[in-house]
């Protein structure tokens, strides 16, 4: 059985923004990025630890998978079989802001 996915304001106000940028010049496109954030956000339930570490907080429990040009930052909170994407960030952003500590 899989663990339970819990989407953070923080990560569900990115991709409100990502959607939102890129519906300006194509709302097809923007629907279609957005369900495949949500897709590979979904999809490390199955396998919690497939994330590498993320290199600017270097903590076990905080990692990262990429879907397309974007990071999907998610803690792990093996206690309570539980995972919290805590950002949907941009590479090009630069360093995240993780909401509540690295």
């Amino acid at each position: 059985m899989g663990w339970k996915i819990i989407i953070a304001p923080s990560a569900q106000a990115d991709l409100k923004d990502i959607v939102r940028y890129i519906g300006q010049h194509n709302s097809d496109a923007a629907v279609r990025v957005g369900y495949e954030l949500i897709t590979r956000a979904e999809s490390v339930a199955a396998f919690p630890e497939v994330g590498r570490v993320v290199p600017e907080f270097r903590q076990p429990n905080l990692r990262e998978v990429i879907c397309r040009s974007y990071r999907v930052i998610y803690r792990l909170r093996r206690d309570e079989q539980r995972i919290d994407i805590v950002r949907f960030w941009h590479g090009a952003r630069g360093f995240p802001h993780i909401p509540g500590g690295g």
